[in-house]
Protein backbone atom coordinates (compact mmCIF):
# COMPACT_ATOMS: atom_id res chain seq x y z
CA UNK A 1 0.00 0.00 0.00
CA UNK A 2 0.96 3.15 -1.00
CA UNK A 3 1.69 5.70 2.05
CA UNK A 4 -0.77 8.29 2.20
CA UNK A 5 -0.68 12.06 4.16
CA UNK A 6 -3.39 12.80 6.59
CA UNK A 7 -5.76 13.79 4.00
CA UNK A 8 -6.05 10.90 2.58
CA UNK A 9 -4.31 11.91 -0.27
CA UNK A 10 -0.54 9.80 -1.61
CA UNK A 11 2.09 11.29 0.01
CA UNK A 12 5.23 13.06 -2.51
CA UNK A 13 7.06 9.96 -3.48
CA UNK A 14 4.39 7.94 -4.62
CA UNK A 15 2.86 11.02 -6.28
CA UNK A 16 6.35 11.67 -7.97
CA UNK A 17 6.50 8.32 -9.37
CA UNK A 18 2.85 7.93 -11.03
CA UNK A 19 3.14 11.56 -12.37
CA UNK A 20 6.65 11.43 -13.76
CA UNK A 21 6.16 7.73 -15.10
CA UNK A 22 2.65 8.74 -16.54
CA UNK A 23 4.70 11.76 -18.34
CA UNK A 24 7.03 9.42 -19.47
CA UNK A 25 4.39 6.97 -21.40
CA UNK A 26 3.35 9.88 -22.58
CA UNK A 27 6.15 10.97 -24.61
CA UNK A 28 6.38 7.09 -25.75
CA UNK A 29 2.81 7.51 -27.03
CA UNK A 30 3.46 10.89 -28.50
CA UNK A 31 7.02 11.32 -29.86
CA UNK A 32 8.75 7.50 -29.73
CA UNK A 33 6.04 4.84 -31.32
CA UNK A 34 5.10 7.02 -34.28
CA UNK A 35 8.64 7.27 -35.59
CA UNK A 36 9.68 4.24 -35.08
CA UNK A 37 13.34 5.34 -34.20
CA UNK A 38 15.63 3.88 -31.65
CA UNK A 39 17.49 6.76 -31.74
CA UNK A 40 14.36 8.84 -30.70
CA UNK A 41 14.11 6.63 -28.02
CA UNK A 42 17.21 6.91 -26.59
CA UNK A 43 16.85 10.89 -26.93
CA UNK A 44 13.69 10.77 -25.28
CA UNK A 45 14.34 8.53 -22.83
CA UNK A 46 17.92 10.49 -21.63
CA UNK A 47 16.10 13.75 -21.77
CA UNK A 48 13.36 12.12 -19.47
CA UNK A 49 15.53 10.81 -16.93
CA UNK A 50 17.82 14.33 -16.27
CA UNK A 51 14.31 16.20 -16.16
CA UNK A 52 13.28 13.66 -14.01
CA UNK A 53 16.82 13.91 -11.42
CA UNK A 54 16.36 17.46 -12.09
CA UNK A 55 13.30 17.36 -10.02
CA UNK A 56 14.89 15.77 -7.12
CA UNK A 57 17.55 18.89 -6.87
CA UNK A 58 14.58 21.32 -7.19
CA UNK A 59 12.48 19.96 -3.93
CA UNK A 60 14.46 21.36 -1.12
CA UNK A 61 14.66 24.79 -3.07
CA UNK A 62 10.98 24.84 -3.58
CA UNK A 63 10.26 23.29 0.11
CA UNK A 64 12.74 26.10 1.25
CA UNK A 65 10.68 28.79 -0.80
CA UNK A 66 7.46 27.71 1.28
CA UNK A 67 8.78 28.34 4.60
CA UNK A 68 8.04 31.90 3.81
CA UNK A 69 4.80 32.81 3.38
CA UNK A 70 4.43 34.74 -0.05
CA UNK A 71 2.22 35.83 -2.98
CA UNK A 72 1.78 33.20 -5.64
CA UNK A 73 3.06 35.27 -8.15
CA UNK A 74 6.12 35.70 -6.23
CA UNK A 75 6.22 32.05 -5.99
CA UNK A 76 6.21 31.55 -9.89
CA UNK A 77 8.45 34.21 -10.43
CA UNK A 78 11.23 32.17 -7.65
CA UNK A 79 10.28 28.81 -9.67
CA UNK A 80 10.39 30.53 -13.65
CA UNK A 81 14.20 31.47 -12.83
CA UNK A 82 14.99 28.31 -11.02
CA UNK A 83 13.19 26.44 -14.08
CA UNK A 84 15.63 28.81 -15.98
CA UNK A 85 18.90 27.30 -14.62
CA UNK A 86 18.04 23.49 -13.90
CA UNK A 87 17.10 23.25 -17.68
CA UNK A 88 20.15 24.85 -18.62
CA UNK A 89 22.16 21.99 -16.55
CA UNK A 90 19.72 19.44 -17.69
CA UNK A 91 20.66 20.50 -21.50
CA UNK A 92 24.20 20.59 -20.55
CA UNK A 93 23.97 16.70 -19.41
CA UNK A 94 21.63 15.59 -22.43
CA UNK A 95 23.42 16.90 -25.08
CA UNK A 96 27.23 15.71 -22.89
CA UNK A 97 25.58 12.20 -23.59
CA UNK A 98 23.98 12.56 -26.87
CA UNK A 99 27.37 14.42 -28.57
CA UNK A 100 28.92 10.36 -28.19
CA UNK A 101 26.89 9.71 -30.87
CA UNK A 102 26.83 12.60 -32.96
CA UNK A 103 28.34 16.13 -33.04
CA UNK A 104 26.15 18.68 -30.80
CA UNK A 105 23.40 20.55 -32.77
CA UNK A 106 22.72 23.92 -31.45
CA UNK A 107 18.94 24.60 -32.64
CA UNK A 108 18.20 21.34 -30.81
CA UNK A 109 20.03 22.12 -27.55
CA UNK A 110 17.98 25.51 -27.79
CA UNK A 111 14.97 23.48 -28.40
CA UNK A 112 15.63 21.07 -25.42
CA UNK A 113 16.21 23.89 -22.80
CA UNK A 114 12.75 25.59 -24.26
CA UNK A 115 11.31 22.16 -23.23
CA UNK A 116 13.37 21.57 -19.94
CA UNK A 117 12.03 24.86 -18.66
CA UNK A 118 8.81 24.71 -19.36
CA UNK A 119 8.33 20.98 -17.62
CA UNK A 120 10.02 21.89 -14.70
CA UNK A 121 8.27 25.77 -14.48
CA UNK A 122 5.48 22.83 -14.20
CA UNK A 123 6.29 20.72 -12.24
CA UNK A 124 7.46 23.39 -9.30
CA UNK A 125 3.68 25.41 -10.19
CA UNK A 126 2.10 21.99 -9.55
CA UNK A 127 4.57 20.83 -6.55
CA UNK A 128 3.25 24.28 -5.26
CA UNK A 129 0.15 23.89 -5.17
CA UNK A 130 -0.36 20.90 -3.73
CA UNK A 131 1.88 21.45 -1.11
CA UNK A 132 -0.34 25.09 -0.79
CA UNK A 133 -3.64 23.13 -0.31
CA UNK A 134 -2.04 20.55 2.02
CA UNK A 135 -0.95 23.84 4.29
CA UNK A 136 -4.80 25.29 4.00
CA UNK A 137 -6.20 22.09 4.37
CA UNK A 138 -4.46 21.31 7.66
CA UNK A 139 -4.73 25.00 8.74
CA UNK A 140 -8.92 24.31 8.43
CA UNK A 141 -8.39 21.02 10.69
CA UNK A 142 -6.77 22.55 13.02
CA UNK A 143 -9.20 25.20 13.19
CA UNK A 144 -11.94 22.91 13.44
CA UNK A 145 -10.11 20.99 16.60
CA UNK A 146 -9.31 24.16 17.90
CA UNK A 147 -12.79 25.12 17.78
CA UNK A 148 -13.52 21.56 18.88
CA UNK A 149 -11.21 21.87 21.75
CA UNK A 150 -12.86 25.51 22.79
CA UNK A 151 -16.51 23.60 23.17
CA UNK A 152 -14.84 20.58 25.39
CA UNK A 153 -13.24 23.48 27.58
CA UNK A 154 -16.09 25.31 28.14
CA UNK A 155 -17.92 21.81 29.09
CA UNK A 156 -15.14 21.08 30.97
CA UNK A 157 -15.57 24.67 32.95
CA UNK A 158 -19.02 23.60 34.23
CA UNK A 159 -17.72 20.09 35.67
CA UNK A 160 -14.29 21.14 37.63
CA UNK A 161 -14.58 24.80 37.71
CA UNK A 162 -18.06 25.48 38.55
CA UNK A 163 -19.18 22.35 39.95
CA UNK A 164 -20.97 22.02 43.20
CA UNK A 165 -18.78 22.21 45.81
CA UNK A 166 -17.95 25.77 44.15
CA UNK A 167 -21.44 27.13 43.73
CA UNK A 168 -22.44 25.60 47.14
CA UNK A 169 -19.33 27.83 48.60
CA UNK A 170 -20.15 31.01 46.60
CA UNK A 171 -24.10 30.83 47.57
CA UNK A 172 -23.23 30.24 50.84
CA UNK A 173 -21.16 33.35 50.80
CA UNK A 174 -24.13 35.33 49.26
CA UNK A 175 -26.08 34.48 52.09
CA UNK A 176 -23.62 34.95 54.69
CA UNK A 177 -23.27 38.69 53.24
CA UNK A 178 -27.10 38.86 53.34
CA UNK A 179 -27.04 37.68 56.73
CA UNK A 180 -24.68 40.53 57.99
CA UNK A 181 -27.08 43.22 56.16
CA UNK A 182 -24.87 43.46 53.16
CA UNK A 183 -27.39 42.71 50.41
CA UNK A 184 -25.66 45.10 47.90
CA UNK A 185 -22.70 42.50 48.01
CA UNK A 186 -24.39 39.98 47.67
CA UNK A 187 -26.10 40.78 44.87
CA UNK A 188 -23.51 41.73 43.09
CA UNK A 189 -21.21 38.50 43.68
CA UNK A 190 -24.42 36.51 42.60
CA UNK A 191 -24.54 38.57 39.36
CA UNK A 192 -20.79 37.43 39.23
CA UNK A 193 -21.61 33.73 39.49
CA UNK A 194 -24.45 34.71 36.72
CA UNK A 195 -22.04 36.14 34.26
CA UNK A 196 -19.65 33.52 34.82
CA UNK A 197 -22.07 30.61 33.75
CA UNK A 198 -23.18 32.91 30.72
CA UNK A 199 -19.34 32.72 29.46
CA UNK A 200 -18.70 29.40 29.66
CA UNK A 201 -21.94 28.19 28.17
CA UNK A 202 -22.05 30.98 25.05
CA UNK A 203 -22.35 28.76 22.00
CA UNK A 204 -21.20 31.46 19.52
CA UNK A 205 -17.67 31.87 21.49
CA UNK A 206 -14.84 32.12 19.63
CA UNK A 207 -11.71 29.93 19.69
CA UNK A 208 -9.75 32.53 20.14
CA UNK A 209 -10.11 36.18 21.80
CA UNK A 210 -8.17 39.10 22.74
CA UNK A 211 -6.15 38.94 26.04
CA UNK A 212 -8.04 41.71 27.37
CA UNK A 213 -11.30 40.01 26.87
CA UNK A 214 -9.92 36.86 28.90
CA UNK A 215 -8.49 39.11 31.30
CA UNK A 216 -12.23 40.41 32.15
CA UNK A 217 -13.33 36.74 32.40
CA UNK A 218 -10.29 35.83 34.94
CA UNK A 219 -11.06 38.98 36.91
CA UNK A 220 -14.66 37.77 37.08
CA UNK A 221 -13.58 34.59 38.05
CA UNK A 222 -11.39 35.97 40.87
CA UNK A 223 -14.01 38.32 41.85
CA UNK A 224 -15.81 35.61 43.02
CA UNK A 225 -13.13 33.81 44.98
CA UNK A 226 -11.97 37.52 46.87
CA UNK A 227 -15.80 37.81 48.27
CA UNK A 228 -15.75 34.22 49.52
CA UNK A 229 -11.74 34.23 50.75
CA UNK A 230 -11.45 37.70 51.87
CA UNK A 231 -8.32 39.13 53.24
CA UNK A 232 -6.68 36.09 52.12
CA UNK A 233 -6.69 36.56 48.78
CA UNK A 234 -4.53 39.10 47.20
CA UNK A 235 -4.02 39.68 43.39
CA UNK A 236 -1.48 41.77 41.59
CA UNK A 237 -1.47 42.05 37.77
CA UNK A 238 1.14 43.16 35.28
CA UNK A 239 -0.27 43.57 31.75
CA UNK A 240 1.76 44.77 28.81
CA UNK A 241 -0.15 47.28 27.05
CA UNK A 242 0.85 46.15 23.66
CA UNK A 243 0.03 42.67 24.71
CA UNK A 244 -4.02 43.72 25.25
CA UNK A 245 -5.06 43.38 21.67
CA UNK A 246 -3.32 39.73 21.05
CA UNK A 247 -5.42 37.04 20.69
CA UNK A 248 -5.30 34.08 22.86
CA UNK A 249 -7.33 30.72 23.36
CA UNK A 250 -10.74 31.42 25.13
CA UNK A 251 -10.50 30.61 28.79
CA UNK A 252 -7.09 29.77 28.65
CA UNK A 253 -6.02 31.70 31.73
CA UNK A 254 -9.01 30.93 33.92
CA UNK A 255 -8.66 27.26 34.69
CA UNK A 256 -4.69 28.22 35.63
CA UNK A 257 -5.40 30.53 37.83
CA UNK A 258 -8.84 28.47 39.49
CA UNK A 259 -5.59 26.06 40.25
CA UNK A 260 -3.17 28.19 41.59
CA UNK A 261 -6.23 29.68 44.21
CA UNK A 262 -7.38 26.28 44.85
CA UNK A 263 -4.13 24.22 45.37
CA UNK A 264 -1.92 27.08 46.58
CA UNK A 265 -3.39 29.93 47.96
CA UNK A 266 -7.11 28.47 49.44
CA UNK A 267 -5.41 26.20 51.97
CA UNK A 268 -2.96 28.74 53.64
CA UNK A 269 -4.08 30.22 57.00
CA UNK A 270 -2.41 33.13 56.29
CA UNK A 271 -3.79 33.14 52.23
CA UNK A 272 -1.40 34.53 49.60
CA UNK A 273 -1.00 36.15 46.11
CA UNK A 274 -1.76 35.30 42.75
CA UNK A 275 0.66 37.19 40.24
CA UNK A 276 -0.48 37.80 36.67
CA UNK A 277 2.03 39.65 33.84
CA UNK A 278 2.12 39.26 30.05
CA UNK A 279 4.71 40.67 27.66
CA UNK A 280 6.36 40.04 24.59
CA UNK A 281 9.16 39.24 23.02
CA UNK A 282 10.04 39.84 19.81
CA UNK A 283 7.18 37.81 18.00
CA UNK A 284 5.86 35.74 21.02
CA UNK A 285 3.56 36.39 23.34
CA UNK A 286 4.56 35.22 27.36
CA UNK A 287 1.79 34.80 30.06
CA UNK A 288 2.76 34.28 33.41
CA UNK A 289 1.24 32.95 36.53
CA UNK A 290 2.42 32.79 39.99
CA UNK A 291 0.83 31.83 43.26
CA UNK A 292 1.88 31.50 47.04
CA UNK A 293 2.00 28.49 48.78
CA UNK A 294 3.96 25.76 50.89
CA UNK A 295 7.65 25.69 49.73
CA UNK A 296 8.04 22.78 47.21
CA UNK A 297 11.21 20.96 47.27
CA UNK A 298 12.03 21.04 43.59
CA UNK A 299 14.17 17.05 43.60
CA UNK A 300 11.02 15.33 45.27
CA UNK A 301 8.77 16.31 42.34
CA UNK A 302 5.51 18.36 41.44
CA UNK A 303 2.29 18.09 43.14
CA UNK A 304 -0.95 17.13 42.07
CA UNK A 305 -1.10 20.48 40.58
CA UNK A 306 1.01 19.23 37.34
CA UNK A 307 -1.37 16.67 36.56
CA UNK A 308 -4.75 18.89 37.28
CA UNK A 309 -7.25 18.66 34.33
CA UNK A 310 -6.59 22.35 33.90
CA UNK A 311 -3.12 22.18 32.85
CA UNK A 312 -3.67 18.94 30.90
CA UNK A 313 -6.02 20.39 28.52
CA UNK A 314 -4.36 23.86 28.66
CA UNK A 315 -1.38 21.96 26.80
CA UNK A 316 -3.25 20.13 24.68
CA UNK A 317 -5.59 23.07 23.16
CA UNK A 318 -2.11 25.21 22.46
CA UNK A 319 -0.68 21.97 20.82
CA UNK A 320 -3.46 22.17 18.76
CA UNK A 321 -3.62 25.87 18.12
CA UNK A 322 0.50 26.45 17.90
CA UNK A 323 1.72 23.08 17.20
CA UNK A 324 5.70 23.65 17.66
CA UNK A 325 5.39 27.50 18.49
CA UNK A 326 3.82 27.20 21.88
CA UNK A 327 5.92 26.27 25.66
CA UNK A 328 4.07 25.89 28.23
CA UNK A 329 6.08 25.55 31.53
CA UNK A 330 5.38 24.71 35.33
CA UNK A 331 7.77 25.29 37.66
CA UNK A 332 7.74 25.71 41.67
CA UNK A 333 9.45 28.59 43.41
CA UNK A 334 12.07 28.87 45.74
CA UNK A 335 9.60 31.05 48.54
CA UNK A 336 7.06 28.48 47.72
CA UNK A 337 4.27 27.92 45.33
CA UNK A 338 3.94 27.70 41.54
CA UNK A 339 4.93 29.37 38.38
CA UNK A 340 3.47 29.15 35.20
CA UNK A 341 4.52 30.22 31.77
CA UNK A 342 3.03 30.38 28.31
CA UNK A 343 4.94 31.38 25.19
CA UNK A 344 2.28 31.36 22.16
CA UNK A 345 2.85 33.55 18.77
CA UNK A 346 1.94 37.02 19.31
CA UNK A 347 -0.47 38.43 16.86
CA UNK A 348 -2.86 41.75 16.96
CA UNK A 349 -6.74 41.02 17.35
CA UNK A 350 -7.47 44.63 16.47
CA UNK A 351 -4.81 47.94 16.28
CA UNK A 352 -5.97 49.45 19.78
CA UNK A 353 -8.42 47.78 23.35
CA UNK A 354 -9.59 51.25 24.48
CA UNK A 355 -11.14 51.56 27.96
CA UNK A 356 -8.64 48.67 29.47
CA UNK A 357 -5.69 49.81 31.30
CA UNK A 358 -2.94 47.41 32.83
CA UNK A 359 -2.69 47.20 36.43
Amino acid sequence: MWERDEFGSPSYWPLQALGWTGFYLLILLTVVLPSHSKRELWNQTVCWTTAFGASFLLRPVCRSLLRIPRPWLALEFRAFWLSVLAGALCTFVTEAVKSREAGIDWADSLQDWLQFVVILFLWCTLYFGIKQWQQSMGERERLLRAESAAREARLSALRYQLNPHFLFNSLNAASTLVLQGKATAATRMLAQVGELLRTTLDPDAAAEIPLAQELTFVERYLAIEQTRLGDKLHITTTISPETLGAVVPSMLLQPLVENAVRHGVAPLVEGGCIAIESSSRGDQLLMTIRNSGPRTNRNSGQSDISKGIGLSNTAERLRTLYGDRQRLSLQPQEEGGYEVVIEIPLRQAVPEIEGVCAR
